[in-house]
């Protein structure tokens, strides 16, 4: 019994430590929007910022776009829009340290969700 109990301390503590200190998951991805006080062809504009809010990377961001109409084009690196999905960052890391930003116009404000994304920790 005393022999198990080692053991399975010991594979918890090594569980530990393949992790690392990456506790990530896909709600550290948080997006804002603010109007810009702007209108294109009478639609407001936004400002989007995605923030990765974890010290991990997280590559390969796609975001739930159904129902997304833009009226003013967005860099396709930035966000490629691909039927009911988006593709954020062309699905190159997303840092802790820098946030993904663009601007879309639409009526009314679009409610991205992010819903996947491969985490790295090193």
């Amino acid at each position: 019994m005393a022999i198990s109990v080692k053991l399975l301390a010991a594979l918890l503590v090594l569980s530990f430590i393949s992790t690392g200190n990456c506790q990530c998951v896909l709600n550290n991805i948080t997006i804002s929007q603010k109007m810009t006080g702007f209108q294109i062809h009478g639609m407001t504009e936004w400002d989007v910022t995605i923030t990765n809010n974890c010290i991990c990377s997280q590559s390969d961001l796609k975001l739930d776009c159904k129902g997304f109409a833009t009226t003013l084009s967005i860099d396709p690196s930035i966000l490629s829009i691909s039927d009911n999905e988006c593709l954020v960052n062309n699905g190159q890391p997303i840092f802790n340290s820098k946030p993904i930003t663009f601007k879309y116009a639409q009526n009314p404000k679009f409610n991205f969700k992010p819903i996947s994304s491969q985490i790295s920790c090193s």
